[in-house]
Formats: structure tokens, C-alpha cells, sequence
């Protein structure tokens, strides 16, 4: 049909806008699916913020081209209306010009293209139908349902990246079908092998994540030996640093495969090693330590047959041993790092030890709690469990450090004393201790009686208390008091129990006492009323004294 050179214009100008909003919406569509699947990586959490950022800043990026592209092509058609050139005529014509071997290079291009898209839907179909079987018989797998988690984010990631690849995989040869530069078409490769590469690390993350929950449900399901089952226990605790360190090795690895893929950073790719060995370093010196603690702990308190001295002792160094084989291994893990990065240790450690010399130097009451904690340790002042009086604390041993030593009173508070504090020193738990019992009898009582009262309470004390390690000695009159005679005993008990024994004896002299009619004098106060006697008055109420 004929349309007047304004309409025809005015359609051409339409077609032509539309077709630039479908190519805005659909470059769009990609970079945000992009840009989705990145910021939904594990690791690109803790930067959804800058994520966001870049999101904006990319549409924003694309509205700026968008406009560009209108304006050029804007531009365009005003100067072949100024020239007075009918548009759809001369979009006719350049088509026309067109050899018929393009058209019919087009038509083949299509086909392909159209006949791959047909491929690829199908093939996700059925890849994504499988893997759904496949994930119900991996959960049925055995009934363990604690991987359950994990297998559902593995198969879900596998989905995703099946019908992200496929789309990419069909738009990377739409390029070369149809004889796009060659610049666009290394591009979409290059975009192509990226996003494999990240979304083959996700995979293999989430993977080793139901590995790893898979293996622990199965430790629990199948019978093992007490022993190994104990070991596992003690270090399970470090799986969660293994599925960080696996991560962390993951992350690296795409990195460096990814900054191959681009020309411009793509030296950096050669610390892509190097960060995976410090890696790897770092999680076997945390090994490492918790298997010497391990060791040190099963060697030389579990399975030793010591005598209870014997393993007062052990367990009192155990933790200066700890202490040091950690601060070894994280002296050695250092130096290899350094070495790792390039960097040659030795000055940094002769640099560290005038450091070290500058700040002992001004640091000597550290120095001086130090050398006491190890004159302490090694001449057996006292040990952990051991009831001492240092300074103003008395109480029960927790811990005996360097620096520093713990002490719980029986009021249940912590105090937490230098070793360089400490000057006189009681210990109340080498072989024995005296529980001392000092006790009131009126001046009255018959000395003699209570004497063979309070032996004859010692020896039930004796028999009845497992602390107690020899009856009650009677070491017989003290003091004269204004109101009392004061009678002492002594009793010997096993270290450290000496203030239960004095209670317990105590309440026993008490009851005794009590029972045989011996008086403990306690302080009476007598009130003396002067002036006659009260009257009684009528009612039975006592009137008040006259005068």
C-alpha cells in the first residue's frame, strides 16, 4: 500500500526505536542476570552493598548508551530528511544493495541458531529432570537427613548454572553465525568461560559441602571404634575451619582462572598458587596444634599410670607445654608464609628480636612474673588443685600461667595474681594440713570430762570423715578468757580439706556438748530495774511507779 513520505517516516522512526528499547531491555536483562548470580556467591555476601552499587552504576551505564545510540541515530535520520531522502525508501534501497549470497548466509544463520535454541531447551529439560531424580536419591541415600541442606543447594546451583550455560553457550554462537566483529564475538566467549568457571567453583563448594555433611551424618550412623569415634569429637570442632579454608582455596582458584581469561590483569594470576599454599599452610598449623594438644593430653595424663602426685604435676605443665608447642608452631607457620610471599624472614626476625629487647627492657615487671611463673612451675611451690594463701587471695589452684596465677576462694570469686606479687606463701596441700578447732568451756565445767569428750569425738570423726587421717588430738587448756577456758585441737586431715573438717568437727562438739550438758559460755547482758515494785491495778494492768 502507498503512504505519503511523512507516515512512511514517521513508521520508520517508530521500528527503528523499538527496536533499540527490545536490544536496551535485553543487554539489561543479561547484565542483572549476570550480576545476580555473582552477588549470590557465598563469598560476595559480605559486599552485597557494593554489589548493589555496581548494579545501579551499570544501569545507569546502559540508560547513558541507550540515550547515545538514540541520539547518533536521531542525528542520522535528520540529516537524510535534510537531504530530502524518504527514510523507509532508503532503508529499502541499502537492502536491496545487499548481495543475495547475505540473505541467504542470514537465513542459514538463523536456522542454526533457531535449530541450537530448540537443542539447548530440550537438553536443559532433560538435564534438569534428572538431576531432580538424581537429588530425591541422594537424600533417600542410607536415610541420612542431616546433608539434606547441602544437596538441595548443590543440585539447585547445577540447575542454575545448566540453563545459565546454555544460553550463554547458544549467544556465544549467535555471534559467530552471524558475523559479528570479531571483538563482540571474543567478548561473549571470554563472558562464556568466566561465568563457567565461577559457576564450576560453586559447584564444586557446594559439593564439598555435602561431602563433608554427608561424611559426618555417616560417622554417626555406622558403629567405629570408641577411640576414633573420642578422637573425632575432640576434633570436630575444626570442620567448620576446613569448609572455610576449601572455600577460601575455591575462591583463589576462580580467581586466578579467571584473570587468565582477561589479558590485562591476567599476571596476577601467578599468586593464584601461592595464596592457596598459605592457605593450606595456615589450616595444617591449626591441625597441627589441636593434635599435639591431643597428644599431650592422651600420652601423658590418660593413658600414663601416675600416682595422683604424679599426675597433679602433669596436669599442672600440660598447659605450659600447650602453651609452648602452639607459640612454635605459629612462630614456624610465620616463616613460611614469609617465605610463601616472597619476603626473606631473617631480617624481619632480627628486626623483631631488638624490638623484642627494646620492649623487655621497659617491660620488666612482665619479665620479673614470667621468671617467677617458671620458678613456680619447675620448684613446685605449688600446683593446680593445690589450696594456698598467696597475698590476700586463699583459695583452690585453677590454673598456673607465666604470668599469672588463678585462684578460686570459697566464696566462689576468681583472683588473678602475678606471679611477681607473690611473696609469702602457704600451702595448704603438701601431704597434710592441721584442721584447728579452738573451743569455749565454762570455768566450771570439769576439765577432765571434756578432755576425754572431745577425744571421744575426735575418734568419730575419724571413723566417719574420709579426709580425715588421724583422730582429733586434744592439746588441752589454751587460754584463760574473761568468761571461758579456751581448749585447742588439732586435726590432721588430707590436703586441702581442712576448712570442711573444721566445720564438720565443730557441729560435732556442738551436738556433743548439747547431749552431755557441757556449757559454752556466751555473752549474757543483764538489765536491773531500780524503784519500787510495779502495782497491779484493776484489769491486770501494771501501774506505772510513783515519783
Amino acid at each position: 500500500m502507498n503512504l505519503d513520505p511523512l507516515t512512511s517516516n514517521i513508521l520508520v522512526v517508530g521500528a527503528q526505536a523499538v527496536v533499540l528499547l527490545i536490544l536496551f531491555f535485553l543487554v539489561n536483562w543479561i547484565l542483572h542476570r549476570c550480576l545476580g548470580a555473582i552477588a549470590a556467591l557465598p563469598a560476595m555476601r559480605r559486599f552485597a552493598g557494593t554489589m548493589k552499587l555496581l548494579q545501579r552504576k551499570t544501569r545507569l551505564a546502559s540508560v547513558i548508551v541507550f540515550l547515545l545510540l538514540v541520539l547518533g541515530l536521531g542525528g542520522a535520520n535528520a540529516y537524510l530528511l535534510i537531504r530530502g531522502e524518504n527514510l523507509a525508501e532508503y532503508g529499502l534501497e541499502a537492502l536491496r544493495g545487499l548481495p543475495r549470497s547475505v540473505w541467504i548466509d542470514l537465513a542459514i544463520a538463523l536456522g542454526k541458531v533457531a535449530g541450537l535454541a530448540i537443542v539447548i531447551g530440550v537438553a536443559t529439560r532433560l538435564l534438569r529432570y534428572f538431576l531432580d531424580a538424581a537429588c530425591k536419591s541422594t537424600k533417600a541415600f542410607d536415610g541420612i537427613t542431616a546433608n539434606d541442606e547441602s544437596i538441595d543447594r548443590f543440585f539447585s546451583a547445577t540447575k542454575r548454572m545448566v540453563g545459565h550455560a546454555g544460553w550463554l553457550l547458544l549467544t556465544a554462537f549467535a555471534t559467530i553465525a552471524f558475523g559479528l566483529p570479531a571483538a563482540v564475538a571474543q567478548g561473549v566467549l571470554v563472558a562464556l568461560k568466566i561465568y563457567l568457571i565461577v559457576a564450576l567453583g560453586v559447584l564444586c563448594w557446594r559439593a564439598l559441602g555435602a561431602l563433608i555433611d554427608s561424611a559426618d551424618g555417616l560417622s554417626h550412623r555406622y558403629p567405629i571404634s570408641n577411640m576414633v569415634l573420642d578422637y573425632y569429637q575432640q576434633l570436630r570442632h575444626l570442620v567448620p575451619l576446613l569448609r572455610r579454608s576449601l572455600e577460601y582455596v575455591i575462591y583463589v582458584t576462580v580467581a586466578s582462572l579467571v584473570a587468565l581469561q582477561v589479558q590485562l590483569i591476567a599476571p596476577l594470576a601467578g599468586w593464584g598458587p601461592r595464596l592457596i599454599r598459605i592457605i593450606g599452610i595456615v589450616f595444617l598449623s591449626r591441625v597441627t596444634i589441636e593434635l599435639a594438644n591431643l597428644l599431650v593430653e592422651e600420652f601423658l595424663i590418660k593413658r600414663a599410670r601416675l600416682s595422683p602426685d604424679a599426675k597433679q604435676r602433669r596436669q599442672t605443665m600440660v598447659p605450659l607445654l600447650r602453651s609452648v608447642l602452639k607459640y612454635g608452631i605459629y612462630f614456624c607457620t610465620a616463616v613460611i608464609v614469609l617465605k610463601e610471599l616472597g619476603v626473606n624472614p631473617m631480617p624481619v626476625l632480627a628486626g623483631a628480636g631488638i624490638a623484642g629487647l627494646a620492649v623487655g627492657l621497659g617491660a620488666q615487671e612482665l619479665i620479673n612474673d614470667v621468671l617467677s611463673g617458671f620458678f613456680i612451675l619447675f620448684e613446685e611451690y605449688y600446683l593446680v588443685g593445690d589450696f594456698i594463701q598467696a597475698s590476700e587471695a586463699e583459695g583452690k589452684v585453677e590454673s598456673i600461667e607465666l604470668r599469672t596465677t588463678r585462684i578460686r576462694d570459697s566464696a566462689g570469686r576468681l583472683h588473678i595474681v602475678r606471679n611477681g606479687r607473690i611473696g609469702d606463701l602457704i600451702n595448704y596441700s603438701k601431704r597434710y594440713t592441721h584442721a584447728v578447732v579452738e573451743v569455749g568451756v565454762a570455768y566450771e565445767s570439769d576439765l577432765d570430762r571434756v578432755l576425754q569428750v572431745l577425744e571421744t569425738i575426735g575418734k568419730q570423726l575419724h571413723e566417719s570423715h574420709p579426709d580425715v587421717l588421724e583422730p582429733t588430738a586434744v592439746k588441752g587448756l589454751q587460754t584463760f578468757g574473761e568468761s571461758e577456758l579456751t581448749l585447742r585441737t588439732v586435726t590432721k586431715v588430707k590436703p586441702g580439706r581442712h576448712l570442711q573438717a573444721e566445720r564438720d568437727l565443730r557441729k560435732m562438739i556442738k551436738e556433743t556438748f548439747d547431749r552431755e550438758g557441757i556449757e559454752i559460755p556466751y555473752a549474757r547482758r543483764v538489765v536491773i530495774l531500780q524503784g519500787p515494785e510495779p502495782q497491779v491495778a484493776a484489769g491486770g494492768a501494771a501501774a506505772e511507779p510513783a515519783g
